[in-house]
């Protein structure tokens, strides 16, 4: 879809959320906005497929545009998670008497008003005339580049920029080893030779990311990172796009994106007047060097012994030397606002003092803005609807919450019908229902309203089990509920439950999942999440209402409904329970070695990378570490970001001791961590 057409979009939402805010009902005028009329409208009681469907419909109608976090979409998904609260008539539970908590982050950046390039022989020619490289057009920053002016500096060139270890039948391989980077800028191709296949080409993979290569050039002392695509790199655009990884803050280093011409551009203006093919010459020159390069690379990995003093490289490597870069990167970050919404069911006369959460995200990723797509080809920049992720966890958010409404006031009536269960009541402790923003970034806004409103060293107060929905759409042959090693009482309480179900139940222990529980477990409290799997139309615009088995998303409704009622009814809440180690598979990095660290994905204007939490008796909690220190190195590694820290996290190995040093309150602390298996 067009940018314009987009923005009408925009338009038409914020018209929607004016109305809605003005009126108790929506005339509808259009099919996008009859899907938000339908929260006035009445559901049925009981958990039932047609309802889950109505609220499916509704979160993925074009007007929501992928519910971006922080966009006008966003926002009128929030008033229709709002009016459906109001209907179902829960108390608001956000900010200020209203049902919306509100929260801040770093949405994207933009590129300011001053952004200049221009390249230069430098030779030995006083004062020669540069050529002024254009923005959008022939050069674009990385949109975790440093914004600053930066003065003359000479460009060395380094291939494909990539250092990597040897691995199995790989050897090892340096492309700095031939030059001298220091306080220069660094002009490398994009990704890795498409010639490199199977086993090699899976290694090498963690080492060409755009931030793994500038995050090399920033430790060999250099000023910056150029980066072109290529003519053999078969890249859909020669300019990386400017998107934003909201999880992830910047470096100190520039790091700009070439187009094909700019790059030769620069290896023409350090050529010798009649070497090589000339500045006319355009890509030809560019493509013959990058083809020695992936000839030379593939040797390099099968051990074989290469000559480059007279290679087409060489010739780059001397050219690039002749040239000279400065200008100024002006990127601007934007700040936005996000929206959980969050609604209460009050059980007794007062409210009770201990709560059940329940919470399902209901963002998405818009229009794919962020690097969380998956989409390929036609579908880039197409609307993402999100309708198993997680419109069908919103979905069930909902009806558990009417359900047990509905089941309160019969059993308030002395009328149970169908609705209660078989004792008649549903607890004594309140139900909290919780429809996050941010998830999709971070868990921001589940982590934002976990810091409000849990005291971890007591649970006395506040929340005392969280149950999550993410998800829950794509039933296939089992439920998948995870989370059971965070409390000893889920295996009874769960086996209880399932008794009553038609559902095959998959259990899996790890509480340490990619999703809004790790806001929750990490806080002390116990966890349990629904899941029905990945499919191959996760975070594309292919994940569709129409795929989704409503039946089978209503049935894990009923479920944990069931469970939901038995906490409230039990005498004391599950107690909490420590996992020293997170199962196999379940984790959103993949390392072998554990740590116990939960990285603060929020805080991305920080120097380093803050802990939100450290897992209860984890291999950090035990050296010392603690929930909000500062890490900035690990084994003599600077760690600015956290792509720096996932790195560093991968060259750990098990039993061996590592050094970590945190700031705290200012002072720099260090600690010896042995990290232990996942496996």
């Amino acid at each position: 879809m067009t940018r314009p057409i987009r923005f009408v979009g925009g338009l038409l939402a914020l018209a929607a959320i004016v109305v809605l805010e003005g009126c108790s009902y929506l005339r509808a005028s259009s099919g996008d906005t009859l899907a938000l009329a339908q929260a006035t409208e009445p559901t049925q009681p009981e958990i039932v497929a047609a309802d889950i469907a109505t609220h499916v419909a509704a979160l993925t109608a074009p007007i929501m545009e992928g519910r971006m976090s922080g966009s006008a979409g966003e926002r009128v998904a929030a008033e229709y998670l709002k009016r459906a609260m109001e209907r179902l008539e829960l108390e608001p539970a956000g900010d200020d008497g209203d049902f919306l908590h509100r929260f801040t982050f770093t949405s994207g950046v933009a590129l300011g008003a001053n952004n200049t390039l221009s390249i230069a022989p430098s030779g030995d020619a006083s004062d020669p005339e540069s050529v002024a490289l254009e923005i959008q057009r022939d050069w674009r920053p990385l949109a975790f580049s440093r914004s600053d002016r930066f003065t003359k500096s000479q460009i060395v060139f380094a291939g494909y920029g990539i250092v990597a270890p040897a691995s199995g039948d790989s050897q090892s391989i340096n492309e700095y080893a031939q030059i001298e980077a220091q306080d220069r800028w660094v002009l490398v191709f994009r990704g890795m030779p498409s010639e490199i296949e199977g086993d090699r080409r899976q290694h090498m993979q963690r080492h060409v990311s755009l931030r793994h290569k500038a995050m090399v050039a920033r430790d060999h002392g250099a000023r910056g990172i150029l980066f072109m695509s290529g003519p053999l790199g078969q890249f859909r655009e020669q300019l990386v796009p400017l998107r934003f990884d909201a999880s992830l803050a910047g470096t100190r280093i520039g790091a700009l994106a070439l187009t094909d011409s700019a790059a030769s551009k620069i290896l023409a203006a350090g050529q010798d007047e009649g070497e090589g093919e000339g500045p006319d010459s355009g890509t030809p020159a560019l493509e013959s060097i990058q083809a020695e390069t992936n000839r030379q690379l593939l040797a390099l990995l099968k051990g074989q012994r290469i000559s480059p003093d007279a290679s087409t490289r060489s010739t780059a490597i001397s050219a690039a030397k002749g040239v000279t870069i400065e200008g100024r990167i002006d990127l601007e970050t934007i700040r936005a606002t996000g929206h959980n919404v969050v609604g209460r069911l009050q059980i007794g006369p007062e409210p009770s003092a201990q709560t059940i959460v329940l919470g399902a995200h209901f963002d998405h990723l818009g229009f794919g803005e962020t690097t969380g797509s998956l989409a390929s080809g036609s579908d880039v920049g197409r609307m993402h609807p999100g309708a198993d992720d997680n419109a069908s966890g919103v979905a069930v958010l909902l009806e558990v919450a009417e359900a047990l409404r509905a089941a309160r006031d019969a059993f308030d009536t002395g009328d149970t019908g169908d609705v209660g269960d078989e004792d008649g009541a549903i607890g004594s402790r309140d139900f909290i229902f919780a429809a996050w923003s941010g998830e999709e970034l971070g868990l921001l806004g589940s982590d934002a309203w976990a810091r409000e409103n849990i005291n971890p060293h007591s649970n006395d107060s506040g929340p005392v089990a969280y149950l999550n929905f993410d998800m829950v759409g794509r039933l296939r042959n089992e439920l998948i509920v995870q989370g059971l090693g965070s409390s000893p009482a889920w295996q009874a309480l769960l086996d209880s439950a399932a008794e009553k179900s038609p559902l095959a139940i998959a259990r899996q222990q790890d509480a340490y999942l990619p999703t809004d529980v790790t806001s929750f477990y990490t806080q002390g409290v116990p966890v349990l999440a629904a899941f029905t799997g990945v499919h191959s139309e996760y975070h594309t615009p292919g994940d569709l209402p129409e795929l989704l088995n409503l039946e089978g998303t209503a049935q894990i409704a009923q479920l944990f409904m069931g469970i939901a009622s038995e906490i409230s009814r039990g005498e004391s809440p599950p107690p909490y329970q420590a996992q020293q180690r997170p199962a196999s598979g379940q984790t959103r990095a993949g390392f072998r070695v554990f740590l116990g660290t939960v990285p603060d994905y929020a805080q991305t204007d920080l120097v380093g990378v803050r802990l939100s939490g450290v897992a209860p008796d984890g291999p950090a909690e035990s050296a010392g570490i603690q929930s909000g220190d500062l890490i900035i190195k690990v084994d003599e590694r600077t760690i600015e970001n956290l792509y720096d820290y996932t790195y560093a996290l991968q060259a750990l190995r098990v039993g061996e001791s590592a050094r970590i040093v945190v700031e705290r309150a200012g002072d720099p602390l260090s600690f010896e961590v042995v990290p232990i298996s996942r496996d």
